[in-house]
């Protein structure tokens, strides 16, 4: 129930991302598509601790995909750690699991060693909340034989890379030319596309300094919009800090663009990284060539969602199209062309969209009708991911609440609800509905595990881990120890069900004192 993300993540200066262990191919300064070894050892290391991956993604990729089962099968006393820690360190949302460690793999250096780049005192949060990993990964690089494995399945990344190569050249000939730029080989400022089949739909976006990486799957569809979001990034994010005193001048509207409900946290107080981030949106309307009636449903929706400052930019972009300086140049010119005081009036009684209503374009066919049921319904199921990640018990609780009442029964919305319930100490609560989940499917203590209807074996496999936690928690050993093995015999259970599983065969659960109940270990 993941969807992808895209992360900016600004850190004090690193060295560049160095271990390009795919052919790199480059036909612009700083810009390339690559693969790199010690992601792709992140990546086997979390194979082998139950990472809930998208298989489905690796349907190109048959040797990769082996290798995925082959790595959950493996033994040996550094894995077994290294699933412990895995364990021990996972988030109730596994997109945002993931997102740590691809910023790990981003800050280190090659095999066998994966030494930190640059001064360990700047690692990025992410990282530092990964404390032990490094040296779990080294001894993990040898015991799986990873050099070997890598070898093995290199020919399968560097058809993965050609793949990107056209559009990602496209992105930046078409983004160049419009803003009028070129880069030169001493401004030493880098722009990587990193080609990793394990992440599947989910794309992660970083930036160390003046270095940049996007971290893309190998689906059948490319994030094309999410790299030329990225791209802009690249070469539009320094404009804000050289006119920080112009662009600061206008920070009065970030009043109003902080009351949106659907902005997002980050730029609620940084005016120039909001600047930033409306200017990329705006280019990108003018990339796409709307007709007049497109470009104003655009607009409406980006004023609704907060980037209020998108419409004056596009206003400004096409005095610019008409220009002939290169956009470094020209951009005080844009910044000075706001006027703050219409802007003002014009959202003076401006009435923002509200944070759980995304609108969706009036459909006119069966099909369409459906799809948009299928996608408001994985919003909404995003929405309350995202809640419980955060933690916020009462929010999930609503949003999970709201599906059930438009969609009754729905099994990922009533597994959200159980964690909702367990974070917010209701365990009697938790407990009916994950009792509800594994009814409906026939795999209930007192019978024989099957697929049923509720046909994820994720949500099956680990209500009955839950339950078993509710038993033992209520020191009713001989009902947790029924659970965890019907938790193990379900076909299709994720590595780290099993594995938790496992645990509470070998021992009762105890929650540990630095986490709010059980929801650590949530798939």
């Amino acid at each position: 129930m993941c969807s992808a993300a895209l992360l900016v993540l600004g850190i004090a200066a690193v060295p560049k991302i160095h271990g390009q262990a795919a052919p790199t191919q480059a036909w612009a300064s700083g810009i390339s598509v690559e693969a790199s070894q010690q992601l792709f050892s992140t990546m086997c290391a979390l194979d082998a601790a139950g990472f809930d991956a998208d298989e489905g993604t690796l349907a190109e990729m048959p040797s990769r995909l082996a290798l995925r089962g082959e790595l959950l099968k493996l033994q040996g006393p550094v894995t077994s750690a290294l699933r412990q820690f895995y364990r021990d360190h996972a988030l109730a949302d596994s997109g945002e699991t993931l997102s740590r460690y691809i910023t790990f793999a981003l800050v280190v250096g090659p095999p066998p060693t994966f030494q930190y780049q640059g001064n360990a005192d700047f690692l990025p949060p992410d990282v530092a909340s990964l404390e032990g990993f490094q040296k779990l990964l080294v001894a993990f690089y040898s015991e799986a034989h990873l050099d070997i494995r890598w070898t093995q399945i290199k020919p399968e990344y560097d058809r993965a890379i050609a793949r990107y190569q056209s559009p990602v050249r496209r992105i930046v000939t078409v983004s160049n030319g419009y803003l009028r730029e070129i880069l030169k080989p001493m401004q030493g400022r880098t722009f990587t596309v990193e080609v990793e089949p394990l992440v599947g739909n989910r794309t992660n976006f970083r930036n160390f300094g003046d270095h940049y990486a996007i971290v893309v799957g190998t689906g059948a569809q490319l994030p094309i919009d999410d790299i030329q979001h990225a791209y802009l990034h690249f070469m539009l994010d320094p404009l804000p800090l050289r006119y920080r005193k112009q662009v600061e001048g206008k920070s009065a509207l970030l009043n109003i663009a902080a009351r949106a409900p659907r902005l997002p946290t980050e730029y609620r107080t940084d005016f120039l990284s909001f600047t930033d981030e409306c200017l990329i949106k705006a280019v990108e309307l003018r990339l796409r060539h709307l007709t007049p009636e497109k470009l104003e449903a655009a607009l409406v929706e980006n004023d609704k969602s907060g980037f209020i400052l998108v419409r004056p930019f596009v206003a400004q972009l096409q005095k610019f199209e008409k220009a002939e300086p290169a956009m470094t140049y020209y951009f005080p010119d844009i910044v000075a062309g706001i006027d703050v005081s219409a802007e003002l009036k014009r959202l003076q009684n401006f009435t923002f969209a509200p944070f759980q209503e995304a609108s969706a374009p009036a459909q006119t066919a069966a099909v369409p009708e459906i799809e948009s049921a299928s996608a408001e319904l994985d919003r909404r199921l995003a929405d309350g991911d995202h809640q419980i990640a955060l933690k916020d018990a009462a929010a999930a609780s609503a949003t999970f609440g709201k599906i059930l009442e438009k969609y009754p029964n729905e099994p990922r919305a009533v597994y959200g609800l159980a964690i909702a319930s367990i974070l917010s100490g209701d365990a009697d609560r938790a407990k009916e509905l994950f009792e509800q989940l594994v009814d409906a499917s026939g795999s209930t203590a007192s019978g024989s595990p099957n697929s049923g209807t509720t046909s994820d074996p994720t949500i099956l496999a680990w209500s009955h881990v839950y339950l078993g936690r509710i038993h033992d928690l209520e020191d009713e050993r001989d009902e947790a120890l029924i659970e965890y093995r019907v938790a193990l015999a379900i076909n299709g259970a994720p590595e780290n069900a099993r594995l938790a599983a496992q645990r509470g065969l070998d021992s009762a659960y105890k929650p540990r004192a630095s986490e709010n109940g059980k929801e650590s270990e949530k798939p």
